[in-house]
């Protein structure tokens, strides 16, 4: 029996088949989306693995010589060396989408192309591990920025999926069988009906040949 009270009209039952097609077209359609969600989000994931073992190693190599160039020079000297930065970045954020999910893409502009103005220091007081330290820090800047715009877009397809097959599994386990049974109980109802009127009907007319001609049925 449905859960709800159903009225058993022919009017009903049609609009509960109207309803049940376009529920059924909307769950394949949402388990297409779903499907071609996780496709893409397996695909940023093996991105953001690769990418994560790059900046991990950069950073590591930045760190490594840092650690050398603080050994090497004085605590002061390092900090007025580092005190004036000279380059300066611009970063700008577009959308694109995936699947109708608006994803980031991060991109940044230097202040100039000069590939010494990292250096915000003179080169004869310091020593040649800072630069090693700056010139890995500055490679790997781009694929920190490129990690962190692939972290969002996981982020974002893993809600989106979750949201999506919340509504595909409502409409498999819960809307679509509910309908399905009102469309069987309201049929069952009317051919019920049916029959009584056929029964009723039959009745009428036996009434009728009975009082017209004084006739028996058999």
């Amino acid at each position: 029996m449905p859960s709800a009270t159903v009225n058993p009209t022919r009017m009903e039952l049609t609009r509960l088949k109207g309803r049940l097609k376009t529920a059924t077209r909307g769950h394949k359609l949402l388990k297409d989306k779903r499907d071609e969600l996780m496709k893409q989000f397996l695909e940023v994931m093996r991105k953001n693995k690769a990418l994560r073992a790059k900046v991990e190693a950069g950073l590591e190599e930045a760190n490594a010589a840092f650690t050398v160039a603080s050994a090497v020079m004085s605590p002061e000297m390092l900090e007025q060396a580092l005190l004036y930065p000279k380059q300066s970045v611009e970063l700008e954020m577009t959308f694109r989408n995936i699947m109708s999910v608006d994803v980031p893409v991060y991109t940044f502009h230097t202040r100039n192309e000069d590939p010494t103005e990292i250096y915000p220091y003179g080169f004869a007081q310091t020593s040649g591990e800072l630069d090693i330290a700056l010139e890995a820090l500055s490679r790997v800047f781009r694929d920190m920025l490129e990690l962190a715009e692939v972290e969002k877009t996981m982020q974002l397809l893993a809600q989106d999926i979750e949201k999506t097959r919340r509504r595909v599994n409502a409409l498999e386990y819960v809307m679509i069988p509910e309908m399905q049974e009102k469309i069987r109980y309201i049929s069952m109802k009317l051919e019920e009906n049916e029959r009584g009127n056929i029964t009723r009907l039959m009745k009428v007319k036996d009434m009728v040949l009975q009082e017209a001609h004084n006739f028996k049925p058999a």
